[in-house]
């Protein structure tokens, strides 16, 4: 497991190689933002399994050059339910909608992926360890100053946030049913999410060609049935429901116009 420190000093020595004007690395071309590859994660902050996902595979993009073709988005939203006066339910309880407020203040406050995912990576790694309620501690690791994400929180922008992101995740096309949810340009990976890395060498047509991506497998992305791993699946079950319901109805109508014949 990787540690924040680890993915702070990647996220530094990523920097200083393709910005240094005396490095040979400055003048490899990189991609446009019209050539990398968009990647979005739909995850909500106290599910182990997005914890998981954060730590353990997301931050491979920070330990090659891949970060270099990618357009990442963190959307910390996941299951939870809008209910009236713009206010929500979280699928694991009012300490997750905090720290899904936290995340979604951190994201806004320092936009750079550079400055907010090694605090949202810190955070996860605490709920991985079963240590959440620490998550402060992650300022004082990180040299952060906690102050603005106090004031998003308590006046009532992260709130804000929340519920963009709410709109945001109930608008994808197919909806999510579970988290995590990564989506690569456009379509959802489903139950193969932790081969996300071969979805982005798949579909990347740039020229800036990625030396990670000779290392990843690409022939493992197919449209067969993916090996099911844990997610948070609160709103799968309710979709599985619903394509057994929508299945029996279809079956009944063709067993009556038969014997209609």
């Amino acid at each position: 497991m990787a540690s924040h420190l680890v993915i702070t000093l990647s996220l530094i020595s990523y920097l200083i190689l393709f910005t240094s004007p005396s490095s040979s690395a400055s003048r490899i071309i990189l991609p446009s933002d019209s050539q990398k590859v968009s990647v979005g994660l739909y995850y909500e902050s106290l599910c182990p399994y997005s914890a998981n996902f954060i730590i353990n595979y997301l931050d491979k993009l920070f330990e090659t050059d891949l970060i270099s073709i990618v357009d990442l988005k963190l959307v910390p939203w996941g299951n939870a339910k809008l209910r009236g006066n713009n206010t929500f339910d979280c699928q694991h309880g009012p300490y997750e909608c905090l720290l899904n407020t936290v995340e979604a203040c951190a994201i806004d406050v320092w936009p750079d992926l550079s400055e907010h995912f090694p605090f949202i990576n810190c955070v996860e790694t605490l709920i991985y360890e079963h240590k959440y309620p620490q998550w402060e501690s992650c300022f004082e690791k990180l040299g952060l100053d906690p102050n603005p994400i106090s004031d998003c929180y308590s006046s009532g922008h992260g709130k804000e946030l929340e519920l963009q992101y709410a709109a945001e995740t109930n608008t994808l096309q197919p909806p999510h049913e579970y988290v995590p949810w990564v989506v690569v340009d456009g379509e959802p990976l489903y139950e193969d999410y932790e081969n996300f890395l071969s979805y982005i060498c798949k579909a990347y047509k740039g020229t800036a060609v990625s030396t990670a991506c000779s290392k990843v497998s690409v022939n493992t992305v197919s449209g067969k049935a993916k090996v099911i791993h844990p997610d948070c699946y609160e709103t799968r079950v309710l979709a599985l429901a619903a394509r057994i319901k929508s299945a029996i109805t279809r079956w009944m109508g063709q067993k009556n116009m038969v014997a209609s014949m």
